[in-house]
C-alpha cells in the first residue's frame, strides 16, 4: 500500500514516520493508502522553510505575482480531469460534482489576479506642515490553512490563494481523509513559478494543528470544518496572538410561502439539499413550509424526486451522488434518522436501505426526508453532514423568520416566494450571512464576501471576496516630509498638530 507524504519547500518528503492514518476510498470501503502523519518537528522545519522563503515573495513585485496565478490558472484547467479523479477518489463524490468543485475554484484563483488594485493604499498630500500621509497593505508573512474533507481543492484554494497573491507563504493542512489533491495542487503550482516553500502542506491531526496555532511565526490562521474544532482553533489561536477566521456548522432554512412556484422550491431544495450527498455547509437542511396547505403540496413533489435520486460510485455517470466520506460517518446519520423517528418525526421517504449501484462496502447512505420536525428534536437542532432532511411547518412568516433565526447557526437562509415584500423583509430580518431569494444556494461569486454568522463563523474575517485580502495583509501608515533645507525649529514638549 502506497505511503502518502508532504509537500515541503516545492519538494514532495516524508515525515517523521511514526505515525500512520489509513485514507480510505468511500466508493468501496477500503482502504487506498496509508498518509505520514507529521509531528512538531516537522512542523517547525516546514515554518521555518516558509518563512524563509516568503522573505523574497514578500518583496516580489505585482506583476511577478500575478504572472503567476494566471499561469496555475491555466494549469488548473488543464488538469481538471486529473484533479476530479483524485477528488473522487478520496472524497466519494462523483466526477460530475468534482468539476463543478473545480469551477468554483478559479474563481478565487482569478479574483486573487485583482491583488495589485486592491491593495492600493491611501494618499493625502500635505495634511499640514509640509507632511504627506499615506498607507500600504503588506503580507503578513507565513499563513496557516486547515482544510475540511468536503472540497478537497475548492476550499484550499478560497483559503490560501488571495494569500500567497499579496505576498505571503502558506502551510496547508488538508483533512487526512483527502491528502492528495493538496499535493497534486503543489506539483501545478510548482510548475506555474511559484518559488519552492510559498505553497507547503503538512499532512496531520492535532498534533499539527497545535503546533501550527502555537507557533510564534504563525500570523493568521484560516479554518473550515466542523463547529466544535473551529471554535477550539479560534479560542487557541488568538490566545496565540493570531489572526483567525474560523468557518464552521450549518443548518440552512429554507421557508417557503404559499405564493411560491412550488415546483421550483421542490427542485432548488432537492439540488441543494442532497448535491454531494448532502456533505456541504451550505447544504439546504431545513425546508420550513408557511401553513399546511404549503408543506402537503411540497411533500407531495419532493417525494418522488427523492425516491429518483441515485446513489453510485464516484466514477458512475449515472449517479446524482457518491457516497459519504466514512463509516463513522454514514452510522452517524443513520442514527439520526432513527433518532428523529423515535423522537416523533414522520419519515417520508428513508435513504438507509435505498439501492445503490456500488460496492456493499462502500460509505453509502440514500436520500431521506422526515417531514413535522420540531425545533426541540436533535435532528433539527444539530448539523446532520449526510442526506438527511427535514421538513418544518409554519403558520406565519413571523414564525419562519422567528424559528430560522432562533437556532445556533446562521450561515444561509432562502425564501422561495412571488411577494417583493416578502423577500424584502426576509433579506431585512434573517440573520444568516449568505441569504438567497428564489436562489437554493446562496454562494457568493468569488468577488464577494462570504462567511456566516452566529455560530457558523469565529472571528471578524470573511473566507473568501475583499475581505481576504485584509485579512492577510496588514497596513502600515507612513508620515513623510522632505524640507527643501534645514531650519531651527524650536523645542516644544506639546502634542504636535498639522498646521
Amino acid at each position: 500500500m502506497k505511503t502518502i507524504g508532504h509537500f515541503i519547500g516545492g519538494q514532495h518528503v516524508t515525515g517523521p514516520g511514526l505515525r500512520h492514518a489509513a485514507v480510505y476510498n468511500p466508493s468501496t470501503g477500503s482502504a487506498s493508502a496509508q498518509l505520514d502523519m507529521a509531528d512538531r518537528r516537522f512542523v517547525d522545519e516546514a515554518i521555518a522553510k516558509a518563512a524563509k522563503a516568503q522573505q523574497a515573495w514578500g518583496s516580489a513585485s505585482h506583476a511577478h505575482r500575478v504572472a503567476v496565478m494566471y499561469k496555475f490558472r491555466e494549469l488548473l484547467i488543464a488538469n481538471t480531469d486529473a484533479l476530479a479523479e483524485i477528488i473522487g477518489q478520496e472524497n466519494g463524490k462523483t466526477i460530475q460534482d468534482a468539476k463543478g468543485e473545480l469551477a468554483r475554484a478559479l474563481e478565487a484563483v482569478e479574483f486573487a489576479t485583482n491583488a495589485p488594485a486592491m491593495s492600493k493604499g491611501e494618499f493625502s498630500r500635505n495634511v499640514g506642515g509640509g507632511i504627506d500621509v499615506y498607507s500600504m497593505r503588506v503580507p503578513l508573512g507565513v499563513v496557516a490553512c486547515i482544510a475540511p474533507f468536503n472540497f478537497p481543492v475548492m476550499v484550499p484554494l478560497m483559503m490560501s490563494t488571495m494569500a500567497m497573491a499579496v505576498g505571503n507563504a502558506v502551510i496547508l493542512k488538508p483533512s487526512e481523509k483527502v491528502p492528495s489533491a493538496a499535493l497534486a495542487l503543489g506539483d501545478l503550482w510548482k510548475q506555474a513559478g511559484l518559488p519552492d516553500g510559498i505553497w507547503n502542506v503538512v499532512n496531520g491531526d492535532k498534533e499539527v494543528v497545535d503546533a501550527l496555532l502555537e507557533h510564534p511565526d504563525i500570523a493568521a490562521v484560516c479554518f473550515v470544518g466542523s463547529t466544535s474544532v473551529g471554535e477550539y482553533i479560534y479560542h487557541k489561536g488568538t490566545a496565540h496572538n493570531k489572526r483567525v477566521g474560523a468557518y464552521t456548522g450549518g443548518k440552512n432554512h429554507m421557508i417557503v410561502m404559499p405564493d411560491a412556484d412550488l415546483e421550483a422550491a421542490a427542485s432548488g431544495f432537492v439540488t441543494a439539499g442532497y448535491g454531494s450527498a448532502s456533505q456541504r455547509c451550505m447544504a439546504l437542511s431545513v425546508l420550513v413550509a408557511v401553513g399546511d396547505e404549503t408543506a402537503e403540496r411540497l411533500k407531495t413533489l419532493l417525494k418522488p424526486l427523492i425516491q429518483a435520486l441515485k446513489v453510485g460510485p464516484y466514477n458512475d455517470s449515472q449517479a446524482d451522488f457518491g457516497a459519504v466520506i466514512s463509516a463513522q460517518s454514514k452510522a452517524a446519520i443513520e442514527n439520526a434518522i432513527a433518532a428523529g423517528v423515535q423522537d416523533g418525526a414522520q419519515l417520508v421517504v428513508d435513504g438507509r436501505q435505498a439501492p445503490c449501484a456500488g460496492d456493499a462496502a462502500g460509505f453509502y447512505v440514500g436520500a431521506s426526508l422526515l417531514d413535522h420536525v420540531r425545533p426541540d428534536m436533535p435532528f433539527y437542532q444539530e448539523e446532520v453532514f449526510g442526506p438527511a432532511r427535514a421538513l418544518m411547518r409554519v403558520n406565519s412568516l413571523d414564525e419562519a423568520l422567528q424559528l430560522t433565526n432562533s437556532h445556533q447557526y446562521g450561515n444561509g437562509a432562502v425564501i422561495y416566494t412571488r411577494s417583493g415584500a416578502s423577500a424584502n423583509r426576509f433579506v431585512s430580518e434573517v440573520d444568516a450571512g449568505g441569504i438567497g431569494v428564489n436562489v437554493p444556494v446562496p454562494v457568493p461569486v468569488g468577488y464577494h464576501n462570504f462567511g456566516g454568522l452566529r455560530r457558523s463563523r469565529f472571528g471578524e474575517a470573511h473566507l473568501f471576496g475583499p475581505d481576504a485580502l485584509r485579512f492577510y495583509t496588514k497596513l502600515k501608515t507612513v508620515s513623510q516630509r522632505w524640507p527643501e533645507q534645514a531650519s531651527a525649529t524650536p523645542t516644544s514638549l506639546a502634542f504636535p498638530g498639522n498646521e
